[in-house]
């Protein structure tokens, strides 16, 4: 993607936009039920109940294969210092919203 088609930078909370009706969402990392928690408090689309579509990936798994936007949100455990610009880049790019957990 060159310097022009890049698409502008959005910075908001993470519960400030739920672009779809069931918002699809990655989850990254070994321990499931603590990836599960990141999500509370995450809005409901007009205060109606709504189904989380998820999707886990283990965080050795690379992230390059996944479509751009394909994601409402990511959460992703940190990963180690050698593949981190590979993970943030593709987070950037597959995921309108992302958070990237310590520990």
């Amino acid at each position: 993607m060159s310097q022009t088609q890049r698409r502008p930078l959005r910075i908001s909370p993470v519960t400030a936009y739920i672009g779809r009706k069931n918002p699809r969402i990655l989850l990254g990392g070994v321990h499931q039920p603590t990836l599960l928690r990141y999500l509370d408090g995450w809005p409901r689309k007009g205060g109606k109940a709504s189904a989380f579509l998820l999707q886990f990936v283990d965080t050795r798994q690379p992230l390059s294969g996944y479509a751009n936007d394909q994601f409402d949100l990511a959460v992703i455990h940190a990963p180690d210092a050698d593949s981190a610009p590979a993970v943030i880049r593709d987070l950037t790019r597959i995921a309108r919203q992302g958070l990237i957990t310590l520990g």
